[in-house]
């Protein structure tokens, strides 16, 4: 997928609201976005974490924040991004990459992405375009937009899903899994729903886990 939209960033507005956490404004020439950024100064690694067609900031059962908190253990901060135009992909894809133009100020240099169900195929687009980005993980992704993932390689991809899915069914991530190139792993819980709300303290564990990995400082 190629991105043809145009967006301008005109104003960030930024607003603490707890302990290394804060409120985050973005009023672009395309209309205004929110996030939640979980962030401390000396933190050059970043994820950003972005939801399914209804966007929001909580993720599948609801692990965005405790993986933001989580995450700032390992000196890796995050975004918990909205949509400007939820179910828009190409919109989407330009919302991802604004927030990586926003970190990038903060002075990331890294940045890992997740996305649930709709946000797979976002966080692949967005992670094929952008060079910033070191690793892409999914959870119940759909597999319509996802076009190109082989593109995505060198940089790592995990994909995340529940065999009970029935919203979208693990054969999508089965799909692209084996449309991608290697570095990439499956990780498919059984009985687990869209949610992945059976497996939910694993699922968290695990993509903390990977991400903390792809995303060290390289020495």
């Amino acid at each position: 997928m190629e991105v043809e939209l145009e967006i301008t960033l005109k104003e960030i507005k930024v607003k603490q609201t707890g302990e290394d956490l804060y409120e985050v404004g973005f009023i672009t020439s395309r209309g205004t976005n929110k996030g939640i950024l979980h962030h401390r100064d000396e933190n050059t690694a970043a994820t950003i974490l972005i939801g399914g067609t209804g966007g929001g900031f909580n993720g599948p059962s609801s692990i965005f924040k405790d993986l933001g908190t989580d995450l700032l253990g390992h000196d890796i901060s995050s975004l918990r991004l909205d949509y400007r135009k939820a179910a828009h992909l190409e919109e989407c894809v330009l919302d991802v990459l604004m927030a990586m133009e926003f970190l990038e100020e903060l002075g990331i240099d890294r940045v890992g992405l997740v996305g649930w169900s709709f946000g797979g195929a976002v966080v692949i687009q967005a992670g094929i375009a952008s060079e910033m980005v070191r690793t892409v993980a999914t959870i119940a992704s759909q597999s319509y937009g996802t076009r190109g993932v082989e593109n995505l390689s060198p940089k790592a991809l995990l994909l995340i899903h529940g065999t009970d899915d029935q919203t979208l069914p693990y054969s999508s991530s089965q799909d692209i899994y084996n449309r991608a190139n290697e570095p990439k792993e499956i990780v498919l819980y059984e009985r687990a729903n869209h949610g992945i709300d059976q497996n939910r303290d694993q699922m968290l564990a695990r993509i903390r886990d990977f991400l903390v990995m792809h995303l060290e400082e390289e020495e």
